[in-house]
């Protein structure tokens, strides 16, 4: 495998990356604003917002739907689901079902104020704007991917240490919770067409695929002092691995001072399934 290029440098801390409608389309956290990019590499802002945004997707109909992290989802910018009161530390990455619905993953605890991690619901918007609900102690649901005959939710649980995946039935109610692989702390996750999953490991240094039961088959290893953030399999072919890295931790003000986060991207053999 060929040594990782950057495509996109100067990001406070990028998240969130999605393959959609031929570009590449990601989260600028701490500028908050949504960035979609083309084959050429030309970024063009799709969203200006007042607040950290993290988690993207999209509606049936194609309307953008963004995480707002203090706990809000929007629709075409404009305000969509409340989760606060069901996620009072704030929510992270969302993935989009095409049924309609979209699972958002909240903290779960106070991560500013030295609390413990703590199991929290996953939580579920509806295309009406309610929220649910969908299952209960995750630690952390931070990552997530969907098969793409729609039926399997994988979710990353960056405290718990594993790839949960979930059955999902034709309302999108999910049930027989298991666990796809063992992983040191899991953040963005893609799925290819395999069935193995690219996973960030926000404290080991590198991108891995894995398959379920946890054997590693490939690495990407990232540059010493950057982090692996979020990945999504892309391009025409879906065979160009995206992978957003850092040098922070996610800290507004260090990650603003530094804008040091970036898009590599390196060709894989196997392409990428489902969403993202």
């Amino acid at each position: 495998m060929a040594a990782p290029t950057v495509v996109v440098p100067g990001l406070a801390f990028g998240e969130g990356p999605r393959w959609h409608e031929g570009r590449l389309w990601l989260s600028d956290m701490h500028r908050h604003r949504v960035l979609s990019v083309d084959a050429a590499g030309a970024v063009t802002v799709e969203l200006q917002h007042d607040a950290p945004v993290s988690g993207l997707g999209w509606t049936p109909s194609g309307e953008l739907l963004t995480v707002v992290m203090d706990g809000e989802v929007l629709r075409g910018g404009e305000p969509f689901a409340d989760l606060r009161p069901s996620a009072p530390h704030g929510v992270n990455d969302m993935i989009s079902h095409p049924g309609g619905w979209s699972w958002v993953g909240q903290f779960g605890y106070d991560r500013h104020g030295g609390g413990a991690p703590t199991p929290a619901p996953l939580l579920r918007v509806d295309d009406d704007g309610r929220v649910t609900s969908a299952a209960d102690d995750l630690l952390v649901a931070n990552g997530m991917a969907v098969s793409a005959d729609g039926a399997t939710l994988f979710v990353a649980e960056s405290a718990g240490g594993r790839i949960s995946a979930f059955s999902v039935g034709d309302d999108g109610a999910l049930s027989a919770r298991r666990t796809f692989a063992p992983v040191p702390p899991p953040d963005g996750i893609c799925l290819d067409a395999d069935g193995c999953l690219w996973v960030a490991g926000v404290t080991t240094g590198a991108f891995v695929r894995v398959a379920e039961g946890g054997g590693v088959l490939d690495t990407v290893e990232v540059e010493p002092g950057r982090r692996p953030i979020a990945c999504v399999l892309g391009g025409d072919d879906r065979r160009t691995l995206y992978m957003v890295t850092a040098t922070t931790k996610g800290e507004a003000e260090a990650s603003i001072a530094a804008m040091s986060s970036r898009v590599e991207q390196v060709r894989v053999d196997v392409a990428g399934a489902g969403r993202p």
